[in-house]
């Protein structure tokens, strides 16, 4: 019983966490473009004055930064429920 507390009480966090996590993996993927020394815009795949080296490295900054920020509010979230709810969210 405590399993499907911990799991509903997530669902609702979750959906929040995972909304704020993909604001901040933006903003975190916009500084680290910047600071890459490449334009204030990252490329998007059909801008035809883009390399394809230069679309996919954004591709792959892009991506890293974002299921690392996931990953870390996922795990974050999970705990609070647990501490909130004593039981993990499965």
């Amino acid at each position: 019983m405590s399993g499907i507390v911990g799991k509903l009480a997530y669902k609702p966090v979750g959906l929040l966490l995972g909304v704020a996590a993909g604001a901040v993996a933006g903003a975190l993927f916009k500084q680290a473009w910047r600071l890459a020394g490449n334009d204030d815009d990252a490329p998007n795949a059909t801008d035809e004055d883009r390399g394809w080296g230069e679309i996919l490295a954004a591709a792959a900054l892009q991506g890293a930064i974002f299921a690392v920020v996931k990953a870390a509010v996922d795990r974050g979230g999970a705990v609070a429920v647990r501490r909130t709810t004593g039981s993990w969210p499965t």
